[in-house]
Formats: C-alpha cells, sequence, structure tokens
C-alpha cells in the first residue's frame, strides 16, 4: 500500500483540508512517537513485576508436571535481565495493544464523519478484544497441547527434554503474541474494506489464495514451523477470514441504503 494512497484518503472529500506531503509525515512522525512511549511506558510497568510474569508464563510446563520447571536451565551469564527485558516487551504490547490501535487510527482514519468517529472507541475495543482472545486462546489451549505434544514426542525418541530458559519464554511469548495478531485479521480486513482497496467480490473471488496465505502467514507467526503450530493458529484465522466477508458484505449493504437513501 502506498503512502500516497492513505495520505489521499486522509483528506477525506473537502478539498480545503489538503495538507502537503510533508505535513502528513510529520504527523506520521508524532504518531510513532506516542507509540513508542506507550510501548515504553507499558514495558516498564511489565517489567516491574516480572517474577509475577515468569510465574504465569511457566504455568503451562507445571501444569504438564511441577518437576519439569526445575528441568529448565539458564546457560548466559545474564539471561535474567535479558528474558526479563524480552519478556516485559512482549507484554507491553499486550499492555499498550489498544492506545497503538487508537494512534494508528488516528492517523490513518482523520476524515471519518461525525458517526463514524463515535464508533473509532469501541472499534478500538473489539480490536483490542480479539487480541486478547487470541493470547488467552493461544496461553489456555494451543500452548499446553502444544508443549505436551513436544514433551512426548522426545519421550517417544528415549530423549530427556530439558529446555533452556531463553527457548522456551521465546516459544512462549512468540505463540501467544503471534495468536493476539493472528487475530487482528479482521480489523485488518475491514479497514482495508473502508479504503476501497478490497470489497466483498474481491474476498469471495480470493478465497483460495487467502487460505493459501494465511497458512504462510501462519507458518511466519508460529513459533516452530511444525505442522502442528501452523495448523492450530491457521484455522482459526481463516474462519475469521470467513466472518470477515460477512460483516464486510453488511458495511457494503448498508452504504449502498445510505447512498440509495440519498439519491432519494
Amino acid at each position: 500500500m502506498k503512502l500516497s494512497r492513505i495520505f489521499k484518503f486522509r483528506e477525506g472529500d473537502q478539498g480545503e483540508a489538503v495538507k502537503p506531503f510533508l505535513d502528513h509525515l510529520e504527523d506520521l512522525r508524532w504518531v510513532i512517537i506516542k507509540m513508542a512511549l506507550a510501548l515504553g511506558i507499558a514495558m516498564l510497568l511489565a517489567f516491574c513485576f516480572r517474577h509475577q510474569l515468569v510465574q504465569i508464563l511457566q504455568g503451562p510446563l507445571k501444569a504438564i508436571d511441577p518437576r519439569l520447571l526445575k528441568s529448565l536451565v539458564s546457560l548466559g551469564v545474564a539471561d535474567s535481565m535479558t528474558i526479563s527485558f524480552q519478556l516485559a516487551f512482549y507484554a507491553g504490547i499486550v499492555i499498550a495493544f489498544p492506545f497503538l490501535i487508537y494512534f494508528a487510527g488516528q492517523f490513518i482514519l482523520p476524515a471519518l464523519t461525525p458517526p463514524e468517529k463515535k464508533a473509532m472507541l469501541p472499534a478500538v475495543g473489539v480490536g483490542f478484544g480479539l487480541f486478547l482472545a487470541g493470547v488467552v486462546l493461544g496461553y489456555y489451549l494451543v500452548l499446553p497441547a502444544t508443549l505436551r505434544f513436544f514433551f512426548r514426542d522426545a519421550q517417544s525418541l528415549d530423549w530427556t527434554p530439558t529446555w533452556t530458559v531463553r527457548d522456551y519464554f521465546s516459544f512462549v511469548t512468540q505463540l501467544c503474541v503471534g495468536f493476539g495478531v493472528a487475530f487482528e485479521l479482521p480489523v485488518v480486513v475491514l479497514v482495508l474494506v473502508r479504503l476501497g482497496i478490497l470489497s466483498v467480490a474481491l474476498l469471495r473471488r480470493t478465497r483460495a489464495y487467502a487460505f493459501l496465505l494465511i497458512f504462510i502467514a501462519a507458518a511466519f507467526l508460529a513459533p516452530t514451523p511444525d505442522a502442528v503450530s501452523m495448523a492450530m493458529m491457521g484455522t482459526p484465522m481463516y474462519l475469521l477470514y470467513e466472518l470477515c466477508i460477512f460483516v464486510a458484505w453488511m458495511m457494503e449493504r448498508k452504504r449502498k441504503k445510505e447512498a440509495e437513501a440519498l439519491v432519494r
């Protein structure tokens, strides 16, 4: 997507409100600064509760076998700090996510009508709700099943599963946040529909390509490139894509009715 296309959309239909290209870039700079500040504050807050965060993320491993917690090995001298910063970063994304969506929305969609602006906060809430739903699904459903699968698979090969703290927490955080990001697919698709870049007809016509692209994206978002993780992440993403088609159809139907009412 070209920046000029987004900048053109930002202007709306009011010609007198047209901004120079550099003014748009200045707006973009301030949006990035606000997003960075929100993420930085959230990371600092998460770092202050790093001990509780570690306990929460070790929960799925403890549920398999409490003795496994003692099998986690720290190989780096500074692992306690580097991993704490890594966890604070991912937790910061979760905490700051509604602010990140709101700031991005303010930049991309300033030409909204007054009713649409009133709907922006609920839309941010929906986006954050979808993100949290993905994180919760990943943590409570997918993560325990995935850990149990790899643990038992290693045992079936007569190996003793001994995971490093760096690998374990990297796997857990990437899986949970990856599911959260994957569940933002409806938000992305519906914004593209609102921008006029996508349509219901195009979404329906490209189902097969979308299916392929979704599972390719799932392979990148999943912490490991195995078929189990990819299937568990790709399946709900495709179901959300089908939901997007229905919601986009409702949006286009409402837009046509409004246009017809204006003609009358």
